[in-house]
This record gives C-alpha cells, structure tokens and sequence, in this order.
C-alpha cells in the first residue's frame, strides 16, 4: 500500500510558515500602500484629486501629501496590529484545526496581494488612459 499523501496544511505551524505570512503582508502593504500611494500621487497630478475613485482618499488628496501619507501608516500600523493578533490566533489554534485556520489565512493574503495588484492596475488605467477600471 502506497503512503498517503501528506498536505502542506496538516501538521503543526512552524516558524518557517509564520515567516512566509509575514512576507505576503510586506507584499500586500507594499502594494496596498507604497504602490498606490505614488501611483495616486502621480494620477492625482494629471488627472485632478476629483478623479479619485476612493472618497477617503480623496479628501486626504485634498489636504495634502501629509495627511495622505499619515492615514497610510496608519492604515499599516493597524494591518500589522491586527496580524500580529491572528498570528498570535494560529498559534494557539489546536494542532487539528490549525491546518484549516491557515488555508483560511492564505486565501485571504491571497487576496489581499491580488487587490493590491488590482488596484495598481486601476492606477496605471487612470494615468494612461484617463478613466478607472471600476
């Protein structure tokens, strides 16, 4: 009888996987945040702060690159926070269960780098085209 595969989400959570999290929310930041902000920045200069989709933003736009730039670490600063504490969660989740909790985790990093992505897209759309994706 061949042995039974063994999955990626069985087991008990290592150093190694918390790591690995932790670069796809430097990832996820580095999109969410740097990437856009310049990118932003960059639209805003061509287009008009009035052509900003995010209403947020728009009003942080209006107020200065100084205001943009606070609201963005404090948008880090709470991402971070709040994946410190899920991490803390995994950690202390049952070995049983630990396997599911991070796919849960993965999927919404996944997501969270994706959006990232999606929304540099809708940047460069902006300042090359004139018009949003959304």
């Amino acid at each position: 009888m061949a042995p039974r595969p063994t999955s990626r989400y069985r087991g008990p959570l290592g150093p190694d996987r918390i790591l690995e999290y932790w670069s796809w929310v430097a990832w996820a930041l580095f999109l969410l945040v740097t990437v856009d902000m310049l990118t932003t920045l960059f639209a805003a200069s061509i287009l008009g702060t009035a052509a900003e989709a995010n209403p947020l933003i728009r009003w942080a736009l209006g107020r200065g690159v100084v205001v943009l730039v606070a609201m963005n670490l404090l948008a880090v600063f709470v991402v971070v926070t709040f994946f410190y504490a899920l991490v803390k969660m995994l950690e202390r989740t049952p070995s049983r269960h630990q396997g599911h909790f991070s796919l849960v985790v993965e999927l919404w990093l996944g997501r969270l780098i994706f959006a990232g992505l999606l929304v540099f897209a809708n940047n460069l759309t902006a300042i090359f085209l004139g018009q949003s994706l959304l």
